[in-house]
């Protein structure tokens, strides 16, 4: 396998870290919510490790089907729910990335906000990782919210929330964090109730005005 391929399956599985951290303090409190999460909601940690292995099988069956063609996309996993964000080129690989996800064992719902669009390019991903981390550093200094309990991931200006909220206020406090901070054109918010069992949901939009 060349040095390529290797990288570009590494980046499957870690594009949503990277996405919402930046440097090795970052990734270090990307683990940690990984743990709080698994420690403090209902699914445990048995939850938190089924989904770990939901996210690699998903990148292993890009990887196996045309590792280019999906590279630009990322997916976080909670309790079983999968939700795919970045950008594809064809309608068809938008299509196929989500059938392949469907294919993993112990996928509960597959939540598609794959875009059929170019690529921004390296400003596109610097802008969407500077929102990303400084929306995640503002939850983690905020102490009315659980900020190990939501994922964050920002694709060409759009803010896709995903985890547990304590109650409808901690998570609309989240929102309106996120729809202050510059060049944020759009928050969708997968974060499901505390409590709440999996089920289909729509995802819940804020538009820049």
């Amino acid at each position: 396998m060349n040095i390529k391929k290797v990288f570009l399956l590494v980046s499957l599985i870690v594009t949503a870290a990277q996405l919402s951290a930046c440097g090795a303090v970052g990734l270090a409190a990307g683990a940690g919510a990984a743990v709080g999460i698994a420690s403090q909601q209902e699914g445990g940690v048995s939850s938190a490790a089924t989904d770990v292995r939901i996210k690699a099988m998903i990148a292993d069956k890009w990887f196996k089907y045309k590792v280019d063609t999906f590279s630009k996309l990322s997916t976080t996993v909670n309790q079983g729910r999968v939700l795919i964000t970045g950008v594809v080129q064809n309608p068809d690989d938008r299509v196929e990335a989500v059938r392949l996800a469907w294919q993993v064992e112990g996928v509960k719902q597959v939540i598609n906000e794959i875009r059929v669009a170019d690529s921004e390019g390296v400003p596109g991903f610097v802008r969407d990782t500077w929102i990303t981390t400084r929306l995640r550093t503002a939850l983690t200094f905020d102490k009315e919210v659980g900020a190990i309990n939501y994922t964050i991931d920002t694709v060409q200006g759009t803010v896709y929330l995903m985890g547990v909220a304590r109650n409808q206020a901690e998570l609309d406090k989240v929102i309106e964090i996120a729809r202050g901070i510059p060049n944020v054109k759009q928050v969708i918010s997968y974060v499901k109730p505390l409590g709440e069992a999996v089920q289909g949901q729509e995802g819940q939009p804020w538009l820049q005005p």
